[in-house]
């Protein structure tokens, strides 16, 4: 289990500047807490979007789950991590130490 809040430890599993599907981020971080089900999965999706609404991350690319790897028939959002997004990462592991 992480030691690092959710939305901090989401930019860092992102922090190597590659895009990742948001049904990626949430997988890896469902692990790192020990999350299960759902309530979770979506509870995670939403701190996506609002880690996107206040642009730490933005979103790249966005297609329909067709094939069910998130919710079938929802939209999977595509991300990267923002230079805003970096800087804050940096600062929330200095502040961590």
């Amino acid at each position: 289990m992480s030691n690092l809040p959710r939305k901090i430890r989401m930019m860092e599993i992102m922090q190597d500047g590659k895009e990742y599907w948001n049904y990626e981020v949430i997988e890896q971080t469902m692990k790192d807490y020990g999350f299960q089900g759902e309530f979770s999965r979506d509870t995670l999706n939403m701190d996506l979007i609002e880690l996107a609404a206040v642009s730490f991350i933005k979103e790249v690319d966005l297609k329909v789950d067709d094939e069910g790897v998130y919710k079938k028939g929802f939209l999977l959002h595509k991300y990267v991590i923002t230079e805003d997004g970096k800087a804050r990462l940096s600062e929330a592991c200095m502040n961590a130490i």
